[in-house]
């Protein structure tokens, strides 16, 4: 298998450099014809949709549409994917951040009752407690 960076998965999605596009799509193509697989890891997903929003202004529709086919994609591996499922549902309908959506997800599935925060965006979110 074949990890993914942020910037390699960028440039393969939003092909805006002919050069690195090329040579992030060759990689990909290579690890998945060798029967490998690419992963990619939750930090992967939250920078890619940091990213897709503030460098590129993608709307959040437009995202959530990205993750979904990037879950559905059966060459790429996404660590904990019915979490990450979760978190997108969570981003999709929800007033958060996603990065918050998974990190409430992830802390639950290790034991966590919830997860602390000051983002007020959360406050009605049973993963969490805001703090006031």
């Amino acid at each position: 298998m074949t990890g993914l960076d942020t910037n390699v998965l960028v440039r393969y999605l939003v092909q805006d450099d002919k050069k690195q596009s090329k040579l992030a799509a060759e990689s990909i193509r290579k690890a998945t014809a060798e029967g490998k697989g690419c992963y990619i890891n939750h930090i992967v997903l939250c920078e890619l949709v940091w990213v897709l929003e503030s460098a590129y202004g993608f709307e959040k529709k437009t995202i959530e549409s990205v993750l979904e086919k990037i879950l559905s994609t059966k060459q790429l591996d996404v660590e904990l994917k019915d979490i990450v499922r979760q978190a997108v549902h969570d981003y999709r309908v929800g007033k958060g951040d996603f990065a918050d959506y998974l990190i409430g997800r992830t802390n639950q599935t290790q034991g966590c009752a919830y997860t602390t925060t000051f983002d007020r965006a959360l406050k009605n979110v049973t993963a969490f407690v805001v703090l006031e």
